[in-house]
């Protein structure tokens, strides 16, 4: 079986004990990984400051940096079918969707590769004879802890957004979904100076927790649960370090009875099922206008029964989730809705045939919970959607608002006035209406209020995560005066 090894200081490595990676579809070994040790990351984050230090580095023009990620975006254009091959296979997802995902990952390197050189600084007035400049200055040794959802992604838009503007890399991709991770490592390597991006792998509670909290690094980025979310942050706090999160979300499409209704379907069914619901921002609630619930959901229904569930190679609507501990607790999850609520389609197991042990469940509606039930308010990571109703707009806001969470809300509505109004109140970092989504939306901000997270992700926002302001003023004279 083959080991997908660490790049630690510009060299491939190998950790204290081999971790099995398996296919999601089939259950199977994929590769195995190490598990990095304490001494091999403090080797990565010296080498990483010592990188970054360097006169090598400091030479290497931002035009430059942005020319090789944009060489990068090409490099993964032209291999893309094989990188959506390898992202399937970790996650279990469909090719089209990975193909999907490796297409948002070249966008990613490409936008930052053009932002490289235009991160700009500016003039403040403040009296003749002073002339005062605010610089903006890579913070040094960024961290990027990736999950396993979407990870070449996820990898891409933060390690993109790192090395434009100036920093020295360390990636910690999910035990369980090294491969696309490794693939973009491997191509950098060689092209930058040795340090300057670098890849370990092992156990979150392990190597994660051990690189959070080390006093060498100068920034976190960390999308994952929320538990994990909070220790980061707490680690990351003794060593004052600031900290880019997004902690996932319970995200409402709220349907208003004059929805163009074909395009709310689709929007409301592809919200939940996409990468089998294990995506932090998926349409997990479904807020519906009252005297539009019967019929809507009866076409919902339909829509559900008709999507085909396999194998991340045969490219049907929705895969398998990732491992058997998400099968475990998605599974107890619909045990737990079948009891409390009424499921209206799914809500069990699947065996597909050919792959029986993989780790498949039905698309699920259930109604009937009450508003605080955990399936109503927690994140579950699944392919389930809970149904509530609402009778006036101010009604459909507050119900959006009733979780811990704010990242993503959708709005299905033919009234302009009506989707304004909602999505000035609805507490989430991105709102769509009359879509849900926006094909990745590689320039618009994303990240979220409350429990979602700190601070924004995508976009020319982005690059402030990874820059630091200084602020020069020089005084000057008259030639020759006083």
């Amino acid at each position: 079986m083959e080991h997908i090894p660490m790049c630690i200081n510009g060299e491939w490595v190998v950790g204290s004990k081999d971790i099995q990676v398996c296919n999601p579809s089939t259950g199977k070994p994929l590769v195995t990984i190490s598990n990095a040790t304490a001494e091999q990351i403090d080797q990565a984050v010296e080498s990483a400051n010592r990188a970054f230090e360097s006169k090598e580095w400091r030479k290497f023009k931002p035009f430059e940096r942005g020319q090789l990620l944009v060489e990068l975006a090409q490099f993964i254009r032209t291999h893309a079918e094989q990188w959506a091959k390898l992202e399937s296979m970790d996650v279990g997802k469909p090719l089209t969707q990975a193909r999907a995902d490796v297409e948002a990952a070249a966008r990613y390197f490409e936008f930052y590769g053009g932002a490289a050189d235009k991160v700009m600084g500016e003039t403040i007035p403040i009296e003749d004879g002073l002339l005062n400049a605010v610089v903006l200055e890579p913070v040094g040794v960024t961290v990027h802890i990736v999950p396993w959802n979407y990870p070449i992604q996820i990898t891409s838009r933060s390690v993109a957004a790192a090395i434009a503007t100036g920093n020295a890399v360390i990636i910690k991709s999910a035990e369980d979904t090294p491969l696309t991770t490794h693939e973009i490592v491997k191509w950098l390597k060689d092209r930058l100076p040795k340090g300057i991006i670098q890849h370990v792998t092992g156990y979150g509670r392990d190597s994660g927790a051990y690189l959070s909290s080390h006093p060498g690094i100068h920034h976190i980025t960390f999308t994952g649960s929320v538990p994990t979310g909070i220790s980061v942050m707490q680690a990351a706090a003794k060593n004052i370090v600031p900290v880019t999160l997004e902690l996932g979300g319970k995200s409402p499409n709220i349907v208003f009875k004059d929805a163009i209704e074909d395009e709310a379907l689709e929007g409301v069914m592809r919200a939940i099922v996409q990468n089998a619901g294990q995506t932090c921002s998926a349409g997990a609630r479904l807020l519906i206008e009252h005297t539009y619930k019967e019929e809507f959901l009866a076409k919902l229904v339909t829509l559900f029964e008709k999507i085909e569930v396999g194998a991340g190679e045969q490219d049907l609507d929705m895969g398998p989730l990732l491992n058997e501990t998400q099968y475990k607790k998605i599974t107890n999850l619909l045990e737990m809705a079948r009891a409390d609520g009424h499921v209206l389609t799914g809500g069990k197991e699947l065996q597909i045939e050919g792959y029986p042990e993989g780790y498949y469940v039905a698309p699920t509606i259930v109604d009937g919970l009450d508003a605080a039930h955990p399936l109503a308010v927690e994140e579950i990571f699944g392919p389930v959607l809970t149904v509530f109703t609402f009778e006036t707009a101010a009604e459909a806001i507050t119900s959006a608002n009733a979780t811990p969470y704010g990242l993503v809300a959708g709005i299905w509505t033919s009234n302009v006035n009506t989707a304004h109004y909602v999505a000035s109140r609805v507490k989430a970092g991105q709102v769509f209406i009359n879509n849900y989504g926006a094909a990745g939306g590689i320039q618009m901000p994303f990240g979220g209020y409350k429990k979602s997270g700190i601070g924004r992700e995508k976009g020319l926002v982005a690059l402030r995560n990874y820059t630091q302001m200084k602020n020069i003023a020089i005084r000057y004279t008259e030639p020759g005066g006083d």
